[in-house]
């Protein structure tokens, strides 16, 4: 991982690895579709506000705070 990583890389390693997640079971807890997903866990996209909010709401590692200060590294 890159310092900082990207969210996706974030969310794919921390969370679907080690819990054996798949793309569809996390969109679908997000309501979001798995090709957004999808984009976002293979870095073709950026965390969106909504998405942040998404997260947050999914479980309690996923904090608005700390989403907004990847997405904020990132966007530079």
């Amino acid at each position: 991982m890159y310092n900082p990583p990207h969210p996706g890389e974030f969310i794919l390693a921390t969370y679907m690895e080690p819990f054996g997640l798949s793309c569809r079971y996390l969109a679908g807890r997000l309501d979001v579709s798995p090709s957004t997903l999808n984009r976002l866990l293979k870095q073709q996209s950026g965390i969106s506000p909504e998405m942040a909010l998404r997260l947050s709401v999914a479980g309690p590692r996923f904090t608005r705070h700390f989403m907004a200060g990847v997405r904020c590294t990132n966007d530079r």
